[in-house]
């Protein structure tokens, strides 16, 4: 478990992205469940967490990201 990445959310952030991989999981199982689009605020959180899991995997957030090397 040394290789394990731990990040801590907010309520409001795992909310969004529980919502988010579900409508993606329906999509897909079903076909027929529309994704529905994101509010900014939704946009705005999701994008911190793909970004903290980005840098916790080592991995540039953004092709302008220089902070990790």
């Amino acid at each position: 478990m040394e290789r394990d990445i731990v990040l801590r959310l907010d309520r409001a952030t795992a909310e969004d992205l529980y919502a988010a991989l579900y409508q993606f999981g329906e999509h897909i199982a079903a076909g027929a469940a529309p994704i529905t689009p994101p509010t900014a605020a939704e946009v705005e959180r999701l994008g911190r967490l793909l970004r903290d899991l980005a840098h916790s995997l080592n991995r540039k957030c953004n092709p302008y990201c220089d902070h990790l090397e």
